[in-house]
């Protein structure tokens, strides 16, 4: 079920048969507009390997128990950052409808989606693959803010882009989106608003495709449980008062409101002097018509575009400055290693790794003292020491050596090492080599923010210069919560 929130609550909402071949990861095939690569099917072995084995630390949204799904970020062997929606084991027993849904959602591509990249069909798993956007939902900004209250003409391009969203799917046949609100509008690396692709797909086949409260959803749904083109527009009318108030207000409430002209009960108080009576009184009036009891007489996607384009403010501000959103390293307020990342200060990053040496490793060292016991482990742990001893010297070719000796054994798996074999590659210049290890480093360990400068490091020295800015922006937000927690 949904809640009634204001932004100051604390309420918690988000959001199986033939095995597919092994899809290569080069998006120069199949590529579409927007730099986007085609539809593809991916296998459970790769979104794993993606998702740091589906680690709680990725989770960044889950359903309740009508709509028991989970969505995980993670990252693909090519850096490219995706949101993986993960069904129960219940959901879409039709291996084949499954796949039919996906791919028809998957021929989708406009730069106000967060657009659908591919899926997963195999044995009992059902998996979506998305583009991942890193800068929170609309609930998030909107009712749960803690920097600042959305600006008013943020909130109007907000309505703008997802009607735009609205009327591309309608015009390629994607009329129906189920269970609209403001949790599925999602912001991306400029702060842009845009439409999750998920909800152009029902929880399951035989899901609901509403699973807020009964209070927000279409009179006509409750009525026979079904969607229509109408019932999305409805929806639609609910997060125009989401904007409007800043708070979650039943439509039936609202319009009483609307009924006895106490417009200003419905305004957010945080807008105060940031729009005209007329202005606010423009967007009452378009939601009141999303909002009628007769389907029919509810404005179609076109005539919402055409409402909200001359409602538009501050078109010379991109949407990250009205957001508040920091867009470049030193509003990121860098760490000193960090910065050392920044600029690619190896011989910086170098004292940092001898200097925390292997207390990183969360309990490696234990299951070191148990393996010393063999002779085989003595000499995987020789290779280890020798390692060790050349990259305090600073001698990284014989580092790398020796380091591959005692990772090829297997035995055990060690974010430092993997970390301080990333350096010595980046020292000698192999930047590629130095990437995949600073990436096997945040699979071991996803939390840990040293693996996340690491690849920075190796971007940046790859040329991949947006890439690496936000690989140093993760890294930033997860050194800032480790030392929260300590």
């Amino acid at each position: 079920m949904g809640c009634e929130c204001s932004k100051f609550s604390d309420c918690f909402a988000s959001e199986e048969t033939k095995p597919v071949a092994h899809v290569p990861d080069n998006e120069s095939i199949g590529k579409s507009e927007f730099g986007l690569p085609a539809f593809r099917e991916f296998t459970i072995d790769q979104l794993r390997t993606a998702t740091s084995g589906f680690a709680v630390e990725n989770i960044v949204s889950e359903h309740g128990e009508k709509a028991p799904n989970v969505v995980y970020k993670g990252k693909l062997d090519n850096q490219r950052r995706i949101a993986v929606k993960r069904f129960n084991r219940s959901a879409w027993p039709d291996a084949r409808q499954f796949l039919d849904e996906a791919r028809a959602v998957g021929q989708l591509r406009n730069h106000r989606l967060a657009n659908l990249l591919g899926c997963c069909y195999e044995g009992e798993e059902r998996l979506l693959v998305a583009e991942f956007m890193p800068n929170e939902t609309l609930a998030k900004h909107l009712f749960h803010w803690e920097n600042q209250p959305m600006k008013w003409s943020m909130r109007l391009r907000v309505a703008l882009h997802l009607a735009q969203a609205l009327e591309y799917c309608t015009s390629k046949g994607r009329a129906l989106y189920h269970d609209l609100n403001a949790y599925r509008i999602v912001f991306d690396d400029e702060g842009n608003p845009r439409l999750s692709c998920f909800g152009l797909m029902k929880n399951s086949r035989d899901g609901r495709s509403y699973s807020t409260n009964l209070a927000f959803t279409p009179p006509e749904y409750l009525r026979t449980g079904g969607i229509t083109p109408e019932s999305v527009i409805y929806s639609f009318g609910t997060l125009l008062l989401d904007l409007l108030s800043g708070k979650h207000i039943p439509p039936s409430h609202a319009l009483d409101l609307i009924r006895d002209r106490n417009l200003q009960m419905l305004t957010d108080s945080c807008l105060e002097g940031q729009f005209s009576n007329d202005e606010g009184t423009e967007l009452v009036r378009l939601a009141s018509r999303c909002l009628q009891y007769e389907p029919r007489e509810r404005p179609n996607t076109k005539s919402l575009v055409t409402a909200l384009i001359p409602l538009q403010k501050d078109l010379e501000v991109p949407s990250h400055v009205l957001m508040g959103i920091p867009q470049d390293a030193a509003a990121m307020n860098l760490s000193p290693l960090g910065e050392a990342s920044l600029r690619m200060d190896l011989t910086a990053i170098h004292e940092v790794l001898e200097m925390i040496g292997y207390k990183d490793d969360e309990g490696a060292a234990t299951e070191l003292s148990f393996q010393m016991w063999t002779n085989q482990m003595q000499d995987t742990l020789t290779s280890k020491k020798k390692g060790d001893v050349a990259f305090r010297q600073k001698e990284f070719r014989t580092a790398i050596e020796c380091y591959t000796q005692f990772i090829d054994v297997g035995t055990m798996v060690s974010p430092t090492v993997f970390a301080r074999r990333s350096l010595s590659y980046l020292i000698s210049n192999m930047p590629e080599e130095a990437l995949n290890d600073a990436v096997q480093a945040q699979v071991i360990s996803p939390l840990w923010h040293v693996a996340s400068y690491l690849q920075a490091s190796a971007l940046f020295t790859l040329g991949k210069e947006n890439e690496a800015h936000i690989a140093l922006r993760e890294g930033s937000v997860l050194e800032s919560k480790k030392n929260a927690t300590t």
